[in-house]
């Protein structure tokens, strides 16, 4: 089967096309990995945590001067999350516009992606006419995912052609499932705290308006999903709204308040 028609699953994690087969295990970075991800995970939320990822990639990395991870937003966009310079984020751009490069193909295709020597890449044109004022020379993608979650691409760059070869891909893959780890505890993490937070000040609508309308937790909770779903906001604003007293919401017979 040849590399156009491999699925997702048999290409994520793997080196590139331009892999030679020269590195044929994995280098003893176990130890040093661990390390940097324990001390990512002391961060304390998700910004702190890849930015310290960058940061570490391009000490770990073979041939990377400078590092940055993009991932797929709202509304499909990408965007980038941490770079390590300018040059990284105006790279990173350069892609968005052109809708074209090695991280693009990264995310989309959910695989590695060596580009070595951009005055002789032919596989995006717009990019690399961009990126070639930006003196970029090399370019290597990995794929930042975890267990069905895909969480971004860390793109590595070095103003040097051919600065990427196997010994790269390889120490890049293995610290990209370091850091996909990582990444995933800290969005879980934050999540589980915006979750606590939005409890809390639910808990807190509830009770002003069962001691204002007399009403019961559940009724209470009812009143502020119907406004919900009539202002078409988000749960947790509304019982924002409440607890800050700018408006209660109103019971159904009673003037508005």
């Amino acid at each position: 089967m040849n590399d156009d028609r491999r699925s997702h699953t048999e290409v994520r994690g793997r080196p590139s096309r331009d892999d030679t087969g020269t590195v044929t295990a994995a280098e003893p970075l176990a130890s040093r990995l661990s390390a940097l991800a324990r001390s990512w995970q002391r961060e304390g939320d998700v910004t702190a945590t890849v930015q310290a990822i960058v940061a570490a990639a391009v000490a770990q990395v073979p041939g990377a001067e400078q590092a940055s991870v993009s991932s797929t937003g709202r509304r499909r966009n990408v965007v980038t999350l941490a770079s390590t310079g300018d040059v990284a984020d105006q790279v990173d751009q350069a892609q968005y516009e052109t809708g074209q490069g090695p991280c693009l193909d990264s995310l989309d295709h959910q695989c590695t992606v060596r580009l070595s020597d951009l005055i002789e890449e032919e596989r995006w044109p717009a990019f690399t006419e961009r990126a070639n004022v930006l003196g970029v020379g090399s370019m290597l993608a990995v794929q930042l995912y975890v267990e069905e979650d895909d969480l971004g691409a860390l793109n590595l760059l070095s103003s040097k052609p051919h600065a990427f070869d196997d010994r790269s891909e390889h120490v890049a893959l293995l610290f990209a499932s370091h850091a996909a780890v990582a990444m995933a505890a800290a969005l879980r993490q934050g999540h589980l705290r915006e979750a606590l937070l939005h409890r809390d000040v639910i808990g807190q609508a509830k009770g002003m308006m069962i001691e204002r309308f007399k009403v019961t937790d559940e009724q209470a909770f009812d009143l502020l999903v119907a406004t919900s779903q009539r202002t078409n906001r988000k749960l947790h604003e509304i019982a924002a709204d409440v607890v800050r007293g700018r408006q209660l919401p109103q019971v159904p017979g009673t003037r508005r308040i």
